[in-house]
């Protein structure tokens, strides 16, 4: 199962959690204050960002990863997946049944 990296600008991240969380499409949503450095239009900048870390499953990994890039304010937004290899049974069973449609 999923778990997916989204860094998303300080205003917008709320938003964005509240929404994947509210359309089945993440059980859960970390969010972490951050500042992100990085190469934009031939310039480097810096940020205040949060990181998401969202609980999915692979069912859902597609549809919650389509969702962010409509709703998220950045032209290119940071949406990567890691696929865990070490997990509860408990916290399995709770994502998947949190994901799982009405």
């Amino acid at each position: 199962m999923p778990t997916v990296f989204i860094t998303a600008p300080a205003g917008a991240a709320q938003s964005i959690a509240q929404t994947i969380v509210e359309e089945r499409l993440a059980a859960c949503v970390n969010r972490v204050a951050c500042v992100s450095t990085y190469r934009w239009q031939g310039e480097v900048r810096a940020d205040d960002e949060e990181i998401l870390l969202a609980k999915t499953t692979d069912k859902r990994y597609s549809d919650l990863r389509d969702r962010v890039a409509e709703i998220h304010p950045h032209d290119v937004p940071c949406i990567e997946r890691f696929d865990e290899t070490d997990i509860t049974t408990s916290f399995a069973e709770w994502r998947a049944e949190s994901v799982t449609k009405s």
